[in-house]
């Protein structure tokens, strides 16, 4: 499965990679708005939004993003890797 992670601390991207590729998923990490940001997301099977950590604009864009392509998304508070885990977790009873 194919996540786009949106928000955390730039200083955990390369935990969020490992904890993500333990579960057998690709992930994209953005921690700091790119430009062209919208164009970056893809088509991922899920959008994870982590809401304590992301700018409005980032989170503005990955919205109408995922409206618009119909990509799930599941917000998630805290940025820890725990959290992370639990949310996959999540996502991947919903999916099954």
């Amino acid at each position: 499965m194919s996540i786009v992670l949106i928000g955390g601390h730039e200083r955990m991207e390369e935990d969020y990679k490992v904890i993500a590729n333990k579960h057998g998923h690709k992930v994209k990490v953005f921690t700091k708005l790119p430009a062209r940001f919208n164009k970056s997301i893809g088509e991922p099977d899920a959008i994870v939004l982590f809401t304590s950590t992301v700018s409005h604009k980032m989170v503005i864009t990955a919205v109408k993003e995922a409206k618009r392509k119909k990509i799930p998304i599941i917000r998630c508070h805290t940025s820890s890797g725990n959290s992370l885990e639990g949310t996959l977790k999540q996502l991947e009873e919903q999916c099954s």
